[in-house]
């Protein structure tokens, strides 16, 4: 798949009619990227169902096929891996080509450690700028060899480890996708591996290594977990039941929040408590968001998120909550433009390694639509408007898909529209967004 070069500029209008009915939004991504990932690492053949199809999480499904699993699509959303089991996957004979996804890179990086294979891994435009250090210092300790571009980036060889040592590693910032990684390494490593967050992250990890057959023990620290896994385990294949993304969930939640009269059911949402600090924080700002029917569902809770026409009013989150709606501070963004009063999110480092400097380009979001609003340090400030913004400016994506759709509803709520330079990235994520949308909001919303 070759490195994306032309622009696909998109617009879009305030929202022709209230937001109303059901839809579903595509399966988790998060999820799906590791049920690929075990799948190949498992004895027998895993039945996936719900698998996201977008860019990103094909571009994992070829490289376990270039490392040896069998992977197939047998319909929609529907794939099939047989897995070459723990230590068994073989070296590849091309790159490993990410493409936009950096969970991907991460978490690969973590399943060659172990391996005793060569490798090589690259990326697009973007996930060539994106730091790699972060994941292949940690992984060196378990003598996995890493070579790189300055920094660290891609493209990126990898030699795994022949021998390799279990970690014990304290993460220096929360991050669900180092953690992730030292856990996959540590499934080829004798012993115990060990991983300290000061932070709670997202917890797929944990849940699929169980899943498959893995011991994992956590327990509490602080506000934090320490997370060990006993290594060599033999993972055995188990089917994996794919719930809708939260994380694409929350741009239909947040449109149908800001456009009067909506009453919009999103079904079968994924709401793991790891990954639903969004939902809080719209309902501390007077969100009408309930969940209906909520069920376990392969471990994960999952529900049925019924979202009504809302007032909003201005919000102050705590950093401590960042690890739990991480990728959701876009579209959090606009909403806080809608509401009224002065909203704070803060310490938001981590944003600044995103597909862009997601919070600079969150700002710039919100300054095209005519929203006041301020970096200070870490920390993001936005003037809510009190109902709709101007909009009428256009929204640079660099290469971000989330900017993108969160430009998108901006434009559904805001008096004159918006402009996004560049709507393609949207399909690494979200495949089928434009329509889904224009079929909840209107025809021609977006177009």
């Amino acid at each position: 798949m070759p490195d994306h070069a032309v622009p696909s500029p998109v617009s879009a209008r305030p929202a022709a009619r209230p937001l109303e009915g059901r839809i579903a939004v595509p399966g988790d991504k998060s999820i799906s990227h590791r049920a690929l990932m075990f799948g190949a690492l498992a004895v027998g053949e895993t039945a996936i169902t719900g698998l996201l199809e977008g860019e990103d999480v094909l571009r994992t499904a070829a490289a376990m096929r270039l490392l040896g699993a069998e992977v197939e699509r047998q319909g929609e959303g529907r794939w099939r891996v047989a897995g070459r089991g723990i230590g068994g996957l073989a070296e590849p004979d091309d790159v490993l080509d990410m493409g936009n996804s950096g969970t991907a890179a991460r978490l690969i990086c973590g399943v060659l450690a172990g391996h005793p294979i060569f490798a090589v891994m690259t990326g697009d435009a973007s996930l060539r700028r994106r730091p790699m250090k972060r994941v292949t210092e940690p992984l060196a300790a378990t003598g996995a060899i890493f070579r790189g571009r300055e920094g660290g980036r891609l493209p990126l060889a990898i030699e795994g480890a022949r021998d390799p040592l279990p970690l014990d590693y304290v993460l220096p910032l929360a991050s669900a996708q180092v953690k992730s990684a030292c856990l996959l390494a540590g499934l080829c490593a004798p012993g115990t591996t060990r991983v300290v967050e000061r932070e709670a992250t997202r917890d797929h990890s944990e849940n699929m290594l169980r899943h498959f057959g893995a011991t994992v023990r956590v327990g509490v620290e602080g506000a934090g977990r320490v997370i060990e896994l006993e290594g060599q385990p033999e993972l055995v294949a188990a089917p994996v039941a794919v719930p809708g993304d939260p994380s694409s969930a929350a741009f239909f939640a947040v449109a149908a929040l800001l456009v009067p009269g909506s009453r919009l059911v999103i079904g079968n949402v994924g709401l793991n408590p790891l990954r639903t600090g969004l939902f809080d924080t719209l309902r501390e700002m007077g969100a009408s968001l309930t969940v209906e029917h909520p069920r376990t569902e392969g471990g994960e809770p999952v529900g049925d998120l019924l979202a009504r026409g809302s007032e909003l009013r201005g919000v102050d989150v705590p950093a401590e909550r960042a690890p739990s709606m991480i990728d959701e501070y876009p579209i959090l963004a606009v909403a806080a433009a809608c509401a009224r009063g002065q909203s704070r999110f803060r310490g938001l480092a981590e944003l600044r390694v995103k597909e862009s400097d997601r919070l600079l380009g969150t700002a710039a979001m919100l300054e095209a639509a005519g929203v006041r609003c301020v970096v200070e340090g870490d920390d993001l400030v936005i003037e809510g408007c009190g109902g709709k913004p101007p909009g009428g400016g256009t929204v640079r994506t660099h290469m971000d898909h989330r900017l993108a759709m969160s430009g998108l509803v901006l434009g559904l709520a805001s008096r004159d529209g918006m402009r996004v330079d560049d709507g393609a990235f949207i399909a690494t994520s979200f495949p089928g967004f434009t329509s889904l949308m224009n079929g909840a909001a209107g025809a021609g919303s977006i177009g």
